[in-house]
C-alpha cells in the first residue's frame, strides 16, 4: 500500500514533501492495522514520527511537543484551551513537529485528521496558521487518513499563511 499519485504529487511541491511521502508510505506499509481498526490518532502519529525521524536527521521530531525553548508553545489568535486529555484533537499540542529542541528553529508542523473524526476540519487548518504565524514554522501540513477498515491518504493540504 502506498501514498496515491495526486497526495505524493501535492507533497512533493513543498521542501519536506518527499521525507513526508516516505514517512507515509511506511505508516501505510508498516502499520496499516493501525489505520484498519481505527486505533487513537496519538498511536497513529507516534509511528508516523519515528518514519519521519528517519528522513530529517537533522531535526527533532516529536510529537505533541509543548514547549518553546523552556515555556509553552502558545498559539495568539485562537480561543482553544490546552487539555492533555483531549482525544479529539481540540487542543493546541501540535501532532507532530520537525524542529531543533532549545531553539526558535521550527521546520514543519503537521496536524493529523482520521476520516471517522466529527471534529472541523477547519479547526486544525487554524491551528497550522497559528503555528506558520505565531510559532514561525517554515511549513504547515494538513493530513486526512482513511481509517475504520481503510487504510489510507485521503487529502494533503500544506497551509501557507
Amino acid at each position: 500500500m502506498t501514498v496515491p499519485l495526486p497526495i505524493a504529487a501535492k507533497l512533493r511541491t513543498r521542501e519536506p514533501g518527499h521525507a513526508v511521502l516516505a514517512a507515509l508510505d511506511c505508516l501505510l506499509r508498516e502499520d496499516a492495522y493501525l489505520l484498519k481498526v481505527d486505533a487513537n490518532e496519538r498511536s497513529i502519529s507516534h509511528r508516523f514520527g519515528m518514519y519521519l525521524q528517519a528522513q530529517l536527521p537533522n531535526y527533532h521530531v516529536d510529537c505533541e511537543y509543548n514547549r518553546d525553548g523552556v515555556e509553552p508553545k502558545r498559539i495568539g489568535f485562537l480561543d482553544l484551551s490546552t487539555n492533555a486529555e483531549d482525544t479529539e484533537g481540540k487542543t493546541v499540542f501540535p501532532d507532530i513537529i520537525a524542529h531543533v529542541r532549545g531553539t526558535k528553529k521550527n521546520y514543519l508542523v503537521i496536524e493529523f485528521k482520521k476520516s471517522t473524526s466529527s471534529v472541523d476540519r477547519s479547526i486544525d487548518r487554524r491551528k497550522l496558521s497559528g503555528y506558520k504565524c505565531d510559532l514561525k514554522y517554515d511549513f504547515a501540513l494538513f493530513v486526512e487518513l482513511a481509517v475504520d477498515g481503510q487504510a489510507s491518504i485521503v487529502q494533503v493540504e500544506w497551509i501557507d499563511t
